[in-house]
């Protein structure tokens, strides 16, 4: 029997969408990791849905779907189905492996959570990045009105003093003592 290698996290990462702010894989990718059929996956999960509520697994509306269709390059020929895939959220995918038992099913949801993981550990590190440089813009913008100000100051200063120079050029007029 011929066995397929286990999928690598970079091939496995790039088949992952965000979809109404979740990151899903859709059955039709997950069919391929598992090397199954797409409408055998979609049986397995129907005789099975109520291990599917909809934070797990979704079916995408018809304006996804052709959002998706018209984003992604990489469809091939599932563009043209008559039925939308599901979505499977990290939940959903950790679910399969209950439904699927194959050794390939498992070793394969196996790799494919530790992606999710890996992918949820780096938002979170971005997170921390994004704080700090919120945090350096703040302080940018409380810099720029401390400067302004002392910009203000600056003017007003010059204008005082300009004011002082002209008072002491004017001319006099009145009783002069030359």
């Amino acid at each position: 029997m011929n066995k397929l290698p286990i999928p690598k996290e970079e091939s496995i990462s790039s088949l992952i969408y965000i979809i109404r702010g979740e990151k899903v894989m859709f059955d039709f990718d997950l069919a391929t990791l598992y090397s199954v059929e797409t409408r055998t996956l979609k049986q397995a999960v129907r005789r099975n849905i109520k291990r599917f509520p909809d934070d797990f697994m979704f079916v995408l509306n018809a304006s996804e779907w052709k959002e998706v269709i018209t984003n992604c390059d990489n469809l091939g020929a599932i563009k043209y189905s008559p039925s939308r895939p599901f979505a499977f959220t990290e939940q959903g995918v950790a679910m399969l492996s209950s439904i699927l038992n194959s050794e390939r099913a498992i070793a394969v949801n196996i790799q494919i959570i530790r992606v999710f993981t890996r992918m949820r550990t780096k938002i979170d590190s971005h997170k921390d990045i994004l704080k700090k440089l919120e945090m350096l813009e703040m302080k940018d913008i409380e810099l720029d009105e401390k400067v302004s100000l002392i910009f203000e100051y600056l003017k007003e200063l010059e204008q005082s003093k300009q004011e002082e120079t002209d008072y002491k050029q004017r001319n006099r007029i009145g009783f002069k003592t030359n």
